[in-house]
C-alpha cells in the first residue's frame, strides 16, 4: 500500500462524520485515535501537498524522504485502527453507547499514545487487545483499564513471559518458571539470578503475582506456619518449594490483554 493509498484509508474512515458534525462510533473511534498521535496530522499535511507538487511536477525532496520514514508507521497505525473497528462493528448496535461515551474515548486516547510510544511489537498487540476488550465488555472499570495501559508501559517482555508461565501452570515455582524459559541454572550469585529475583519483585510487588495461599470458607487468607531454614543458606532465586499464582487483578490483566475475546472467562 502507498503512502498516498495510506492517508486515503484514513481520510475515508474521517468522512464518516456527516456535514453536523455527529459521529459514528467508527468515526469517533478513528477521531480520539488520531488526535492522540502528535505526528499523524504533520503526515496527512505533507502527503496531501506532496500530493499537489507531483501534479505540478514540483517535488520536495526533504519532505518526500520525511513521509517515505513516516510510511511504515502510519500504515501500521491504519492496520490497528482498521481492525479494531472491524471487530467492534461485528459486535452490533449492543456496544454503541459504550463506543460513544467520552471515557471509552478518553482510554482510546491514552491507549493510542502508549502505542505509539511502545518498545516492541508486542505490546503494541496486548494495547490493541486491551482497547478491543475494554469496548465490548464491562467485567472491570476504565480506572483498571488506564492501569493495564500502565503496566503495559512499564514492564518489560521478560515480566510478560514470566506472567504467561504463572497463568499457564498455576502452583508453578520459581524454578520451574525458569526452567520452562532457560535451558540451564545459573549460579546464586550471577548476574542472571539477581535479575530474575528483581523480575519476581516488581510482579509481586505490583500485585499481579503472589506466592500461594490458603484461603477460609470467607475468602480471608491463612497465614502460613513458619518453618525454620533447613540450612544455613538463603532461599534460592530458583526455589521449587513456594508456589506462585496470580491474583484476581493479574488474571484479568492477562485475560484483557492477552486473550482475544474476554468473554471466554465465564465459560473456562
Amino acid at each position: 500500500m502507498t503512502n498516498q493509498n495510506t492517508i486515503k484509508l484514513i481520510n475515508d474512515q474521517l468522512s464518516m462524520i456527516d456535514e453536523k458534525g455527529k459521529k459514528n462510533r467508527t468515526g469517533r473511534f478513528v477521531m480520539s485515535a488520531l488526535s492522540s498521535i502528535p505526528w499523524v496530522g504533520g503526515v496527512i499535511a505533507a502527503s496531501s501537498a506532496l500530493h499537489g507538487e507531483k501534479e505540478q511536477g514540483k517535488v520536495n525532496s526533504l519532505q518526500k524522504m520525511w513521509l517515505e520514514e513516516h510510511q511504515k508507521k502510519i500504515e501500521e497505525l491504519a492496520m490497528v485502527i482498521y481492525e479494531i473497528t472491524e471487530k467492534l462493528n461485528s459486535c452490533g448496535a449492543d456496544i454503541d453507547e459504550r463506543l460513544e461515551s467520552e471515557d471509552y474515548q478518553d482510554l482510546v486516547k491514552k491507549g493510542f499514545k502508549e502505542w505509539d510510544n511502545a518498545e516492541t511489537q508486542e505490546k503494541k498487540e496486548y494495547i490493541q487487545i486491551l482497547l478491543t476488550n475494554a469496548a465490548a465488555t464491562s467485567i472491570t472499570t476504565d480506572d483498571l483499564i488506564r492501569l493495564f495501559i500502565d503496566w503495559i508501559r512499564t514492564y518489560h517482555e521478560t515480566h510478560f513471559l514470566v506472567i504467561k508461565e504463572i497463568y499457564k501452570h498455576k502452583g508453578i515455582t520459581r524454578g520451574q518458571i525458569w526452567k520452562n524459559l532457560n535451558p540451564t541454572i545459573p549460579r546464586e550469585d550471577s548476574v542472571e539470578a539477581d535479575l530474575y529475583k528483581l523480575l519476581i519483585r516488581d510482579l509481586s510487588m505490583g500485585g499481579i503475582i503472589r506466592q500461594h495461599r490458603e484461603t477460609d470458607y470467607s475468602g480471608n487468607f491463612v497465614a502460613k506456619q513458619t518453618r525454620r531454614p533447613k540450612s544455613g543458606t538463603l532461599k534460592s532465586a530458583f526455589d521449587n518449594e513456594e508456589q506462585y499464582e496470580l491474583t484476581e487483578l493479574g488474571s484479568q490483566f492477562v485475560h484483557y490483554t492477552m486473550e482475544d475475546v474476554v468473554r471466554r472467562i465465564g465459560n473456562e
